[in-house]
């Protein structure tokens, strides 16, 4: 695979990241022009899920149909049409607009995670060299930028109409360069190759691949599912829920809000771009128990913070921790001979759930006893990744262990 495709995928991902960020840094400002309670702007938040649900349940099939180019494709076009109508609806107090729009989005970027995801897996299997988690930096990556401008946007009271198209132009941009550079693997195979074996082998070939197909929801399958629902739902409450906790329960500033989800976002590009060497080192379940020891950390010190500064600072480590968590554990998915594409889909779309329930359940829990509070949420969902970490183990870490032992 040439560079170019490659890097279809990441300006893909970098134009998702970008596109949230530019979401998430004006939700205080969205949520004052609707005039809505945090339990309002849960259900608001929802139309996010959901789309992103529906995107991510029917990707799958899709994917083993059509192959990844078309939910790519699909995945850059409908955020950018969704951020124009959140952009034209929000100062319109409209939130069932708001509503649709954040749908499209949601819609758009789940098709797209799942096809990245299998396409990165498996160029990651063919050249043997990390993919998927410089997939996931360029996310963050384009989290960061869009953090950046939209705390320049914040500060400068830049109308929300002006800095959603503005971000709308952007991602449209990435997402041309994407359609006119994608070039995706084949379609995966139904039938195992025979090498010209006679008529019978062949049918005995596909007996087997069946029966190993249908067997692909193991009990470590399982286990990394629990680990990507737990390591989504921990970036996904950040990313939710961050400017709104600083501004509702340490009356920070708005500006302030989008500076620490800004300080968590590049947190979480650091961790994905400089942690690939660690992987090597260690091994990949060991890493993915770091993970979710470090994000449990960052997470309970916000529960915990007295001030914004503090809560500043442990958004930071929140998001060093679970950098690699997901990443990490779509590798461990997609590392399989035949039914790699299958067991992403699976995983990714467990650890996708969190962006269907995530959303409205803090929003139920911060209603009543404040987003602090809520966090305990996510705090309890990586105490449990910590505990099944080891099922993301690879030969590596088998590797490693026996080095050590002698």
């Amino acid at each position: 695979m040439t560079r170019h495709p490659r890097g279809a995928l990441f300006a893909t991902s970098t134009m998702t990241g970008f596109g949230i960020a530019t979401w998430v840094t004006r939700t205080p400002a969205i949520r004052d022009e609707l005039g809505a309670s945090i339990e309002a702007m849960g259900l608001v938040l929802l139309g996010l899920s959901i789309g992103s649900m529906i995107g991510i349940l029917g990707a799958g099939a899709l994917v083993r149909r059509l192959g990844t180019r078309p939910l790519i494709l699909l995945g850059g076009a409908l955020p950018v049409v969704g951020m124009v109508l959140v952009a034209l609806l929000a100062p319109a107090q409209a939130p069932a607009g708001v509503w649709a729009g954040l749908f499209l989005i949601g819609f758009g970027s789940g098709v797209a995670e799942i096809g990245l995801n299998v396409e990165a897996a498996a160029v990651e299997r063919r050249i043997g060299r990390p993919v998927v988690p410089v997939l996931h930096a360029c996310f963050s990556l384009g989290t960061v930028v869009g953090g950046v401008v939209g705390i320049a946007m914040t500060a400068a009271r830049t109308p929300v109409l002006v800095h959603l198209l503005v971000g709308a132009a952007v991602m449209a941009a990435l997402a041309a360069f994407a359609a006119l550079n994608l070039q995706p693997l084949p379609l995966p195979r139904a039938t195992v190759q025979t090498d010209g074996a006679d008529a019978e082998d062949a049918t005995g070939a596909s007996r087997v691949t069946t029966a190993t197909r249908r067997s692909v929801i193991t009990v470590q399958l399982a286990l990394i599912a629990v680990i990507t629902l737990a390591m989504a739902f921990a970036e996904g409450a950040a990313s939710d829920w961050l400017p709104l906790l600083m501004t509702t329960d340490h009356d920070a500033p708005e500006a302030v809000g989008s500076l620490v989800f800004t300080g968590f976002a590049l947190a979480m590009l650091i961790g994905r771009s400089a942690g690939t060497p660690l992987v090597t080192r260690l091994g990949r379940g060991p890493v993915v128990r770091l993970c979710a020891a470090v994000g449990g950390i960052g997470v309970l010190l916000v529960v915990v913070s007295p001030s914004p500064v503090v809560t500043a600072i442990a958004a930071a480590v929140w998001g060093l921790g679970i950098a690699l968590g997901f990443p990490l554990a779509i590798s461990a998915a997609g590392d399989h001979p035949t039914d790699g594409d299958r067991r992403v889909s699976v995983v990714a779309t467990a650890g996708y759930i969190a962006f269907l329930v995530g959303p409205p359940l803090l929003g139920f829990v911060g209603e009543h006893l404040g987003l602090q509070a809520a966090m305990l949420v996510p705090l309890v969902l990586l105490v449990a990744a910590f505990v099944v970490a080891p099922a993301a183990r690879d030969s590596h870490d088998v590797d490693v262990r026996r080095t050590v032992s002698t």
